[in-house]
């Protein structure tokens, strides 16, 4: 390709390129101000806040459990109007007419006894049936009253299902917030590796920029020189293969910005088109963090550890349950009322007479051939196992916040020499570049000034990456902001909730 050609060609990519920046809004934005928009607005967020209202209502679900619970029972009406087959008191069964209408209503109020398992109940309620007159009988009203009753259902020797519940879903509730609080840090860390990606892209056009415009000046000036006999045709076509290579990494970092761009901009759910406008942090934090210190922040924030508790408990639960499953069940039924019958409803609720109900019910496994215990030492297989694999991974979060600990230590140090060796290469290529201007070196030196310079702001911008991102990633292990000296434990009362 002819280098006027070529010129011209990234030229006109640059005035499209313009054009489009000019009709879109421009955002400017630092490192903070980057990650407290993407957790105030990204989809992310929505995604995290959506999947914690979940739990929060699955979570005041279960507690209504261990709240009385009040019940209407109705019936208004039940009307038979039909031929049905009638037992006679004689044994036999006879056709018979019926029509007749059934109206009943009663309240029932019922609590849970965690510490049994069984069940308490009270209530009131009554009874009208209206018989309709046909060809056997004349209309006729009666009424069952029962004003009063209450009881008790206890399983005995059987799962207590209450009192485990009780156990685990509070653990439940618990993981899922500090979950939410992670889930929003991920949100951090993302963004900021995505913040990097589009300033990597920005500083690489800058440079493309800058560096098209050197070689093209190059260019012209060693074309002067080839003119003269001041250098060899090798060395001018060189400068002309730097120019074209200029232009082409000009267009590729066109397109590495206009990408990164956009994945950003999706990243932070903004609908319409932008430009970013990104700066660089300047400086680092100044602060020291101790491994001991940071294992303690993640032992006491993060939901890891409610995971575990939680996994030990509901092997425990299945334990019990097979061994309640693993002998005889019991279950007592207990219910005392006052009840009365009559044509009047006034007199329905004179002269009550008692009512008692007493059940026990036996089941018992006679021959299950070895059912029951296989499933009982499944379930403490299983227990032995999570027990294991807790214990394991413990050890391995414990192990990963100390090396994270150690690992950031090491990326700040990387920051203060990739900026130092930064500042030496650009140095070195702008003396190289006045001295190839006069003829001082040739263009191998001046080639690998420039190679020098890329790699050294492509160093920087990396470690400063890595800083940042080891930061956020520090930060999402513990839940715990060391710059502020902040817990990053979200009150799940700061949620929305509808």
């Amino acid at each position: 390709m002819n280098l006027r050609l070529a010129s011209l060609t990234v030229a006109l990519l640059l005035v499209s390129r313009l054009t489009v920046v000019c009709q879109v809004d421009t955002l400017f934005l630092d490192l903070k101000g980057t990650i407290r928009l993407a957790q105030s607005d990204a989809p992310n967020v929505l995604i995290a806040e959506t999947a914690f209202k979940n739990d929060y209502w699955r979570y005041q679900s279960f507690l209504a459990d261990y709240r009385p619970q009040i019940v209407l029972d109705a019936t208004l009406p039940n009307i038979n109007r039909a031929i049905d087959a009638i037992d006679l008191p004689d044994g036999t069964v006879n056709f018979l007419e019926r029509s007749f209408m059934n109206n009943s209503v009663g309240i029932r109020l019922q609590q849970g006894i965690t510490a049994t398992g069984g069940r308490i109940f009270a209530g009131t309620g009554l009874e009208r049936i209206d018989i309709f007159p046909n060809s056997f009988t004349d209309k006729q009203i009666s009424y069952l009253s029962n004003p009063l009753f209450f009881g008790l259902v206890q399983p005995l020797f059987g799962f207590n299902d209450l009192k485990w519940e009780r156990k685990i879903q509070p653990l439940v509730f618990e993981e899922a917030s500090k979950t939410y609080s992670e889930d929003m840090e991920e949100v951090a860390y993302q963004a900021a590796n995505l913040f990097f990606d589009v300033l990597f892209a920005q500083l690489n056009l800058q440079a493309a920029i800058r560096d098209k415009t050197n070689a093209d000046t190059l260019y012209v000036i060693s074309k002067g020189r080839f003119e003269v006999g001041r250098i060899a045709e090798t060395e001018l076509l060189q400068i002309e293969l730097s120019a074209m290579r200029a232009n082409a990494d000009l267009a590729a970092s066109q397109l590495s910005l206009q990408t990164s761009t956009e994945e950003l901009r999706n990243f932070l759910g903004i609908q319409k088109a932008v430009a970013f406008k990104l700066a660089p942090p300047q400086e680092l934090p100044v602060f020291q963090i101790d491994g001991e210190t940071a294992l303690a922040y993640a032992k006491k924030n993060r939901s890891n550890m409610i995971s575990f508790q939680r996994r030990l408990e509901e092997s425990r639960q299945e334990i019990a349950r097979a061994k309640a499953n693993n002998r005889p069940s019991l279950d007592l039924s207990l219910s005392f009322g006052l009840s009365q019958t009559s044509k009047e409803f006034s007199d329905a609720y004179k002269d009550l007479l008692d009512q008692e109900r007493v059940t026990l019910q036996l089941s018992m496994p006679i021959a299950d051939w070895g059912k029951s215990k296989s499933r009982l030492k499944i379930a403490e297989s299983n227990a032995d196992l999570t027990e294991l694999e807790v214990s394991q991974e413990r050890v391995n979060f414990e192990r990963e916040v100390l090396v994270k600990v150690q690992q950031f230590d090491l990326v700040r140090d990387q920051v203060n020499l990739a900026f130092r060796s930064y500042e030496v290469a650009q140095k070195r290529l702008n003396l190289t570049r006045s001295r190839y201007r006069i003829g001082k070196i040739q263009v191998t030196d001046f080639n690998i000034a420039i190679q020098e310079e890329a790699t050294g702001r492509q160093g920087y911008i990396q470690a400063l990456r890595n800083f940042w991102l080891a930061y956020y990633d520090l930060r999402q292990l513990t839940l715990f902001d060391f710059e502020e000296n902040r817990p990053l434990v979200r009150d799940a009362n700061d949620v929305p909730k509808n």
